[in-house]
């Protein structure tokens, strides 16, 4: 069966322009030849939306994608009267690339779309949904890459609170040779000045708790010296807060840490954090 080439674009709630912060909240994907336009957007389980953007009330959000909706449906009864509707004999193609491209251009509101993609499928319908269950409700993420993810999101909160986030990026750092990503990391005359890595340490067992914490050490030992300086590497933490053998763990890997030159502070302590960014 022959595949067909279809136009995707990623739908991003963006409340605050300040920060440039946005979340995945739809996909709208459009077939052309194929006479298929179809979207999908996050109107039930939007509590993670709301949670990640602490000041934007509930019914802001529900409003502007109840909103979108109707406007993605007014598209799709226009694109029905230009060919897509299958009882036409005559399909406008062209049009309808047109009012795509309309539709995703960049604007600066709350209601953002990303880079058009392509991608090919069999059947559109189901790759909308495929796409969906992938970029917006993430059918991928782990518990653990779930918690790495909100230890990031407070960190970068933080720095965009004491006025230095846009100094921090996240970068690769290194060489084509060997080279790790860092969420959070401050480039003076084109080397890593300062880097923030939060690290969780909270697992279920100490033996993933050693395994976790011992990969960082290893991928510090094999840059340090050449491409950053121990000394200007804070590792947040945040570990277990019971059971014996899990917190000893946790003590083992930050001591660990702390013995090939880098800084260590609990991940709650944003004093010790708000310091090391500013200084």
């Amino acid at each position: 069966m022959k595949k067909i080439a279809c136009q995707y674009a990623i739908v991003r709630f963006a409340p605050f322009v300040e920060t440039g912060e946005f979340a995945n909240v739809g996909i709208v994907m459009m077939a052309p030849d194929f006479r298929y336009f179809g979207f999908e957007l996050e109107l039930k389980r939007y509590a993670r939306i709301t949670h990640f953007f602490e000041d934007v009330d509930a019914r802001l959000y529900k409003k502007t994608l109840y909103n979108l909706r109707e406007e993605l449906e007014r598209i799709g009864d226009l694109l029905k009267t230009h060919g897509f509707d299958r009882r036409l004999k005559e399909n406008d193609a062209g049009f309808a690339r047109r009012l795509f491209v309309e539709l995703v251009r960049p604007r600066e509101t709350i209601v953002r779309f990303g880079q058009v993609r392509t991608v090919l499928a069999d059947d559109p319908a189901k790759k909308l949904k495929e796409l969906f269950a992938f970029y917006v409700e993430r059918n991928f993420v782990t518990k653990k890459y779930q918690e790495e993810l909100l230890l990031e999101s407070g960190v970068r909160k933080l720095l965009y609170r004491i006025h230095v986030g846009e100094l921090f990026e996240r970068a690769r750092v290194g060489d084509e040779n060997y080279h790790v990503n860092f969420p959070f990391v401050h480039h003076e005359e084109g080397r890593p000045h300062k880097i923030i890595k939060p690290l969780h340490l909270a697992h279920s067992e100490p033996t993933r708790i050693y395994e976790h914490g011992d990969a960082w050490i290893q991928r510090i030992n094999r840059l340090k010296g050449r491409y950053l300086d121990p000394a200007y590497v804070l590792f947040t933490l945040a570990g277990p807060d019971e059971d014996e053998n899990r917190i000893k763990a946790y003590r083992d890997i930050e001591q660990g840490l702390q013995t090939i030159g880098v800084n260590t502070v609990p991940y709650a302590n944003q004093d010790e954090i708000k310091r090391f960014a500013l200084n």
